[in-house]
């Protein structure tokens, strides 16, 4: 495997979307470090980024180039180090410039699939279709002379459907970053049985040099995280429909949300999270996988019920939050949306009186954004959920039952070989979702 030669000339299918802004970013910025070493200085480096639209292109440049900046400021020594044979540039600001100029001219935005052709490497971060991906990665090795190898983001397709689908014959992995990529550690790795071992090697250096943290997935639908994060997902709608008949909708969602959050100890509550990935996107992935799946059906009508609303969540460009289940007004919850009235009920309505059904949370409960920062976390969690295990209040009731299901996912999916093990179930949850502790573990027991 020669690293470098494959790294020559690559292609970003879907460049202008969440996922291929950020690989692109991070492929640009992988090049132009790997260019300015002095063992590649005849080497010539050519980043295709492919999308439909010429406006979306525009402003993927446009972030492309705020974002090199950004990052040349945070690493000035290394790169006063990689220009050290430039006389020329002396300031700081001289040598951010000329690396974004560096980073920006192997970047070419174009709305023709044709550019790929000549890639020797393709990565693929379009929509969560297995049809659409299949046409393309098909249509571009049928006209490549090069045999490119493929990194697929799919979050949730069978790396061997595509495999086969494209007729690769072993020239495809799943390389599933995590959202946004530029920021996320984590990559989970898929490889079939038919995965030349040069492209494995290449995929584990890439990674190595994005110093992204590689977890190890078998190749069945939905990977680990998906595969975790639907089924709890699942369960928090399962909980609100149990829920809402004794309480109305909207109270019920609040409920379970403020569960799955503060009592749970998460970075956000489970509704919030559905809305930040997609009510539409979510309910695309439950689709994707419930072929796959032979003793569960992984679906949910309320889903369906809110993207027949239109109700689908997601980020605007800027990257604020889109109403879904939840309001935001501010970065912050406001409202929760009854699809019988549709429209927004305002969480100050009923806070307080959900609040009371819920209980009070144990004095030995902790906050998300105290605790994420301490490296042994077991002792505060061993009182928190010890307490709330011994406590008869509905609060604690729905989180103990909603600790010991998220359990029981993360041991059915190392017993079903999807997970080579407990360990990386919990590394994926907790790198890639910024769980505070691993779904596998005693505190629900």
């Amino acid at each position: 495997m020669d690293y470098i030669n494959k790294l020559e000339k690559v292609s970003v299918l879907g460049a202008a979307g969440k996922m291929g802004s950020g690989i692109l970013l991070l492929t640009a910025v992988e090049m132009a470090d790997q260019a300015l070493k002095s063992e590649n200085k005849d080497k010539s480096f050519t980043l295709n980024a492919i999308d439909v639209s010429n406006d979306a292109l525009g402003g993927l440049m446009r972030y492309l180039k705020v974002q090199v900046q950004k990052l040349a400021e945070k690493k000035m020594v290394a790169l006063r180090g990689m220009y050290a044979d430039r006389n020329d540039l002396i300031e700081n600001g001289e040598i951010i410039d000329q690396y974004v100029l560096d980073v920006m001219t192997y970047v070419r935005p174009t709305t023709a699939l044709e550019a790929a052709y000549n890639s020797t490497l393709v990565f693929e971060a379009v929509s969560e279709n297995k049809d659409l991906k299949n046409k393309l990665l098909s249509q571009i090795d049928k006209n490549s002379s090069n045999k490119p190898w493929f990194l697929t983001n799919t979050s949730s397709v069978p790396i061997h459907e595509l495999e086969k689908g494209a007729d690769l014959k072993g020239r495809i992995v799943g390389f599933h970053f995590y959202n946004p990529p530029a920021v996320q550690k984590l990559v989970e790795l898929i490889v079939t049985d038919a995965t030349a071992a040069d492209l494995k090697d290449f995929a584990m250096t890439y990674a190595k040099n994005l110093r992204k943290i590689i977890v190890p997935s078998n190749d069945f639908a939905g990977f680990i995280g998906n595969g975790h994060f639907m089924r709890d997902a699942l369960h928090g709608i399962h909980t609100v429909e149990k829920l809402a008949k004794e309480n109305s909708f909207v109270e019920a969602v609040y409920m379970v949300n403020k569960v799955s959050q503060d009592y749970l100890v998460r970075p956000m509550g489970i509704f919030q999270l559905i809305d930040y990935v997609g009510v539409d996107v979510v309910k695309f992935i439950m689709n994707v996988m419930n072929p796959y799946l032979k003793d569960e059906d992984l679906h949910s009508d309320l889903l369906d019920k809110y993207f027949e609303l239109g109700v689908k969540g997601g980020q605007f460009s800027s990257g604020a939050q889109k109403d879904g289940f939840l309001k935001y007004e501010k970065g912050r919850v406001s409202g929760i949306y009854d699809p019988d009235k549709k429209d927004y009920v305002a969480v100050a309505d009923i806070q307080e009186a959900c609040d009371k059904k819920l209980g009070d949370l144990p004095k030995s409960c902790v906050a998300w954004k105290s605790i994420i920062g301490k490296k042994d976390r077991s002792k505060e969690f061993t009182a928190l959920f010890g307490d709330l295990k011994n406590m008869d209040t509905l609060g604690a009731k729905l989180a103990m039952e909603y600790g010991a299901r998220s359990n029981a996912i993360g041991k059915k999916l190392v017993a079903d070989n999807v997970a080579h093990s407990e360990a990386d179930v919990n590394t994926v949850m907790l790198t890639g979702f910024f769980h505070a502790y691993g779904p596998i573990n005693e505190y629900f027991v």
